[in-house]
């Protein structure tokens, strides 16, 4: 039962079109989830499908559908990622999963024959970029969703809820997103390695084992704004100071072996004034570990290095834990079905563990999932300069429609 090839065209023309939406001076793409950019793009995905004869839908969770949604009866194949971006991002990160996802949608559904739907999904605000609510969609989506303890807001103020109004959610009905397991045939998820290992080894397909886990923290520390020039530096409550000690105690964390990295990727001052003392900053902290227990134990020394640098600085530390997903082994029945894919057409393949979170790591508690890797040029993601080879993004593509008609033709399984 062969489908048509993926349409190479049609595929890169979507990828160029869509990195134009959000695209900033210096080249890059900044699309945070929810705002005006990453509504824009949406618009554009659902223009798209619409013309291939799809249905499309959004969740209350904001996640948009590209295709039937699952529903009872059926058993569906769900592939899909993300379009929106962090700050000043590339054009690749979560975009290609999902117009890849797309084009299979567009060339499976065509066959009429399958023994199991297959639907496209974005999920909503993957990167937490402007609203600190990192994999809001798939959290919502696979019922792990965390009550609020207070009206979420945007780093600018922005209220979430308005936000998911305007794409089309519903904050009050965010439990009618959670998609129900006996719907769901598996989860594939194709993305880009944003690492150098598929380069560096030559080999056009990565399989994800495992999925690392991350803990975030939200850290606020409470100075005393005063003169530059008349205060003395004995006395001084700095909290920028403080914060600059931090950052080097955290980036100590994976070199004294409590996890595999630690990042302060975001550091804000205030007043942020030339010539006055910093009295207030707010950073994050990102905790990476393959192993839950090493994990939290890293995170909780991170949190114990910041009160103590605080407190001996004469500074108020204050730790919340935004956000934080579990490290997950992907679907190993999925995994042969990717790689049985791949060598009938002779591809090569090598088995990778994915350093970044993902959608599928909140999908795999619901539902067998697995994720396909292409090489990122250089290794770089999250930066404007972020690139894959036309012939590698097709090749990908590919991977996923042959693995995807594999799991629903009628002779397909997940044994």
């Amino acid at each position: 039962m062969p489908a048509q090839p993926v349409n190479r065209d049609r595929l890169l023309r979507r990828l160029t079109e869509l990195a134009q939406i959000g695209r900033s001076e210096s080249g890059g793409v900044t699309r945070p989830g929810f705002s005006p950019a990453d509504l824009e793009a949406r618009r554009y995905m659902v223009r798209e499908a619409e013309n291939s004869g799809l249905p499309t839908a959004v969740d209350a969770a904001g996640n948009l559908w590209l295709g039937p949604r699952p529903h009872p009866g059926t058993t569906t194949l769900v592939l899909g990622s993300h379009l929106d971006t962090v700050v000043d991002a590339g054009p690749l990160d979560g975009v290609y999963g999902v117009v890849s996802a797309l084009e299979a949608v567009e060339n499976l559904t065509s066959l009429n024959l399958l023994a199991h739907p297959v639907t496209a999904i974005a999920f909503a605000n993957e990167e937490g970029a402007l609203h600190p609510q990192p994999f809001w969609g798939s959290l919502a989506a696979s019922g792990q969703m965390p009550t609020p303890t207070a009206a979420p807001t945007a780093y600018d103020g922005t209220l979430l809820r308005d936000a998911l109004t305007q794409a089309g959610g519903n904050l009050d009905a965010i439990d009618q997103a959670r998609l129900d397991p006996h719907q769901l045939l598996a989860y594939l998820e194709l993305h880009i390695e944003q690492g150098p290992v598929l380069e560096r080894e030559r080999i056009p397909i990565g399989i994800v084992d495992a999925i690392v886990g991350r803990v975030q923290l939200e850290v606020e520390l409470t100075g005393a704004a005063a003169h530059a020039g008349t205060t003395p530096m004995p006395g001084r409550s700095d909290a920028l100071a403080a914060a600059a000690e931090i950052v080097l105690a955290v980036e100590d964390l994976p070199a004294a072996d409590w996890c595999q990295v630690a990042t302060i990727g975001r550091l804000e001052a205030a007043p942020n004034s030339p010539n006055t003392i910093a009295g207030l900053v707010h950073l994050t902290v990102d905790v990476r570990d393959a192993d839950e227990a090493r994990l939290h134990q890293a995170a909780g020394e991170a949190v114990r290095r910041i009160e103590s640098i605080a407190q001996r600085r004469t500074v108020k530390a204050s730790c919340t834990r935004a956000a934080s997903s579990k490290p997950v082994l992907t679907d190993a029945a999925l995994r042969r079905s990717i790689a049985a894919a791949a060598a009938r057409r002779a591809v090569p393949t090598l088995p990778l563990t994915s350093g970044a979170g993902h959608d599928a790591q909140m999908m795999a508690a619901i539902t067998p999932a697995a994720m396909i890797f292409v090489p990122s040029i250089g290794g770089v993601s999250h930066v404007p300069h972020e690139d894959t080879s036309p012939d590698d993004l097709v090749l990908g593509a590919q991977m996923l429609q042959d693995t995807a008609l594999a799991l629903t033709s009628p002779t397909g399984s997940l044994a």
